[in-house]
């Protein structure tokens, strides 16, 4: 395992292979600011999938494998992390053996599929004794940072509302990536403890919405709908939401809207201004205040933190993309992963393990109570300790 802050760190991919849609995404962007390196995996449950992803990356095959859990016990003193990134459903017992066997982990987000499961990993994760990081890349986006800075110096003055959204159309009109339809992959077509839309799409609104006003949702009132062709299926959510403070928002949230194909927005209101960004327009955070004026902010206007050299890889007037803030986020794991290696303290203000992934996870199992009841439903209430109530 390495040591020096200036070696990168040794990452072992558990899942993510060449058949994978965020493999390649997670490969490039922890590649990119060389802080870590992919040493060894278990990519693919297919032989041939599996090998091809080692050569595509250059992965030794001697340190590529076909079972998960044979690569955790012949790497597990050799490599720093393990990123897992087989689909939420399989996360659980994977999780349970990692962190049985004591090892430092970066989950693609949803950590895992509803509160039962997360409070399985609260009675075995030490936060004292091993490492725990889930993605949400959104939070990547200079913008986003930039955004949270200025609520937090009180730019828009007290916060009342705040409106996220995230509508996509892959449901009704699979993306044609390279000339193919994308179909939906078989696990996201079957609801687990909470409806996987919110797992896929909710997770990381929920964290962004978190990550601005810096408040968890007390209570929600929901409705959630199937609007496709696969029967019986949530891929339609909306959601209203009470915050400590009296601050009020929603959620919407779609697998069924043609015309969009990642439509993420975000609307901050408060007593002085407000504040919106869409993650298509990644670069401009638009910004209006009470006396009428209105500004766009981009990396080359005067920025609290988006003119930091860290997030400005190439000049103003070049946008910043998805990948690019996965990488900004992998920079940040980066840090904590190594801070905690030489045990001191790791608080960034980006990166998330446990506790946020479960109160996540507390909410959308809310809204689907509320779903059924038609009434509001308060958070704390689906919240499951780590006792196993």
């Amino acid at each position: 395992m390495t040591n020096s802050s200036t070696t990168p760190l040794q990452l072992a991919f558990i899942g993510g292979g060449e058949t994978s849609v965020v493999g390649y995404v997670h490969f490039c962007a922890s590649q990119m600011d060389n802080r870590f390196q992919v040493v060894a995996g278990a990519f693919c449950r297919d032989v041939e999938h599996n090998q091809a992803t080692a050569r595509q990356w250059g992965v030794s095959l001697e340190r590529t494998y076909n079972d998960w859990q044979v690569l955790i016990e012949n790497e597990q003193d050799k490599v720093d992390a393990f990123v897992l990134l087989t689909p939420t459903p399989d996360h659980l017992p994977m999780l349970e053996v990692l962190l049985n066997a004591g090892a430092n982990v970066i989950c693609e987000k949803s950590l895992v599929c509803g509160p039962k499961e997360a409070a399985v990993l609260g009675k075995i994760y030490d936060p004292e004794k091993q490492f725990l990081a889930v993605t949400y890349n959104y939070s990547g986006y200079p913008m986003v940072r930039e955004l949270q800075q200025r609520i937090a110096q009180g730019e828009l003055g007290k916060i009342q509302k705040i409106h996220l959204e995230m509508p996509q159309e892959g449901f009704r009109r699979p993306p044609d990536i390279a000339g193919k339809a994308a179909q939906p992959q078989a696990w996201r077509l079957h609801d687990e403890e909470v409806p996987t839309i919110c797992l896929d799409l909710g997770v990381h609104l929920h964290h962004l919405s978190s990550l601005l006003i810096g408040h968890e949702p007390i209570a929600t009132v929901a409705q959630f709908a199937n609007h496709s062709q696969y029967d019986r299926l949530i891929d339609d959510v909306n959601m209203l939401l009470k915050y400590p403070n009296d601050i009020k928002g929603s959620m919407w949230m779609s697998k069924t809207a043609i015309g969009h194909r990642n439509g993420l927005q975000v609307r901050v209101y408060g007593e002085l201004g407000s504040a919106s960004w869409y993650q298509l327009n990644p670069d401009e955070l638009d910004i209006s205040y009470n006396d009428g004026t209105r500004k766009i902010i981009d990396r080359a206007t005067q920025c609290i933190v988006a003119n930091e050299f860290r997030y400005n890889r190439m000049k103003p007037g070049h946008p910043t993309g998805f990948v690019e803030a996965f990488a900004n986020l992998y920079a940040d794991i980066a840090d904590s992963l190594s801070a905690f290696k030489r045990n001191e303290s790791y608080d960034s203000p980006y990166v998330y393990g446990l506790d946020h992934a479960t109160q996540g996870l507390a909410l959308f199992a809310a809204a689907q109570a509320s779903d059924t009841s038609g009434e509001w439903e308060n958070i704390a209430k689906h919240q499951v300790n780590w006792a196993g109530s």
